[in-house]
């Protein structure tokens, strides 16, 4: 299935973020870009790196006026037992989804069910709550931030300048496209 231009679901979850539980629902993600990053469990070994490193850019993520919403089907008791035993863990600063149910996984469609755990998924959500990016890793295969961060500018880009394309490796600054007839065969 094609999942982009999806609208989110509706959907409430309790998450842990700096010391506190709260509850994350559909109507808190929009307005702003959201980043949904499945992972598949605390307490493992590639997702406290994939995590470390979302929370390393964190800043740049706010910047660019998106919030981090990392998921996995723990509870937010384990998130909490997570942060306070892990250094890596312990830094971070976005919310930490709960999901124990695999409403969001199941929604996204990243749920193994087998496994009661979540691929690695990256939704790029635009502030109308559409899908308008995404990746899905299997359960071994780590991502970087900076290349989710990139993608989410590009996003940004082009919903403010729907004329005009972002080619590969594109950061903000560098130049971009203007579709047309007479650039065809010449790039």
């Amino acid at each position: 299935m094609n999942y982009i231009n999806t609208q989110l679901a509706d959907f409430e979850v309790n998450a842990y973020q700096k010391g506190e539980v709260k509850k994350v629902s559909k109507k808190d993600v929009l307005g702003k870009w959201s980043i949904f990053f499945f992972y598949p469990a605390d307490f493992s070994f590639v997702c406290p790196t994939e995590l470390g490193d979302l929370q390393d850019h964190y800043d740049a993520f706010k910047k660019a006026n998106a919030e981090i919403y990392s998921v996995s089907e723990d509870s937010e008791f384990v998130h909490k037992a997570w942060s306070e035993a892990t250094d890596t863990i312990g830094k971070i600063q976005y919310p930490m989804l709960a999901d124990p149910a695999g409403k969001l996984a199941r929604f996204f469609d990243v749920l193994d069910e087998d496994a009661g755990q979540a691929f690695r998924g990256v939704f790029i959500i635009d502030p109308e709550g559409k899908i308008k990016s995404y990746t899905i890793n299997d359960m071994g295969i780590g991502r970087n931030a900076e290349e989710i961060l990139r993608t989410l500018e590009a996003a940004e880009f082009v919903a403010l300048h729907g004329d005009k394309v972002c080619p590969a490796n594109w950061h903000p600054g560098d130049d971009t496209i203007s579709p047309s007839l007479d650039l065809v065969g010449k790039i």
